[in-house]
């Protein structure tokens, strides 16, 4: 069973709160549900939030919009995942993050074929970042469970016990084999995921444009709107790739 594993909660240190901030009276986690349930390669999708009380609201969203939620550990979020997969029985997990409301699923269908094409233990797209050719905010990592199981055993820097995937790919000598998805294009410049308050506008504005031009809001689609609207892509340029792995 394929399982697409979102990881959310509310305590983000740079926006609190984020995963339930609305956009037009709808939470960016609903946004971003809905638009997971558009990928094709995926049997179900789970939200893993944590034990923590503040987290509370998450569960309930979950139950107010019948999805399934799982709560495990606040910071080693490795031991979330492998204890989520455990549970829904996953065979491959698809890594998601909340804080990409604008995920494209046909990128999350283009990162599990190359998976399974290419037989490997782990597909990302924007991953490793130096060589990624996608925006930030399409992010998609897609793993074995049996490399998960692996990497939860193996795991000991907190670090790794926190980032999920490092231990696949931060290592070249490991044992992992991974490939990443390429693109025609270099995106890698456009910044849509939400980490801080120009993120969660620029986010709200894409939105808005997406819906008053009648679209779905596809990569390359919002691509064109950033690029005919560069006073948006400016809010947050001040901000990189991989800024929110940074303490």
């Amino acid at each position: 069973m394929i399982i697409a594993i979102i990881q959310a909660r509310m305590g983000s240190s740079r926006l609190p709160g984020k995963v339930l901030k609305e956009i037009n009276k709808v939470p960016i986690l609903k946004l971003q549900i809905d638009r997971v349930k558009a990928a094709s390669k995926i049997d179900k999708v789970v939200v893993a939030t944590t034990t923590e009380s503040s987290d509370d609201k998450i569960e309930n969203f979950c139950i107010d919009h019948e999805i399934d939620c799982f709560r495990g550990s606040e910071n080693d979020v490795l031991a979330r995942y492998y204890d989520c997969a455990v549970k829904f029985k996953a065979s491959v997990v698809v890594r998601l993050t909340a804080d990409c409301t604008l995920c494209d699923p046909i990128v999350i269908d283009d990162v599990i074929d190359l998976y399974f094409k290419k037989n490997v233990d782990y597909a990302a797209n924007t991953v490793p970042p130096e060589t990624s050719l996608w925006p930030d905010g399409t992010d998609v990592e897609v793993f074995s469970f049996k490399s998960l199981e692996g990497a939860y055993t193996e795991a000991t820097s907190t670090e790794d016990r926190e980032h999920v995937t490092f231990l696949f790919w931060k290592n070249k000598k490991n044992k992992y084999k991974t490939v990443q998805l390429g693109n025609a294009k270099d995106w890698s410049q456009y910044r849509f995921t939400i980490d801080y308050p120009e993120d969660y506008e620029v986010v709200r504005l894409l939105f808005h444009e997406i819906e008053a031009r009648g679209l779905f809001g596809n990569v390359h689609e919002i691509v064109s709107i950033l690029d005919n609207k560069p006073e948006i892509k400016n809010l947050n340029e001040k901000y990189y790739f991989g800024i929110g792995w940074v303490k």
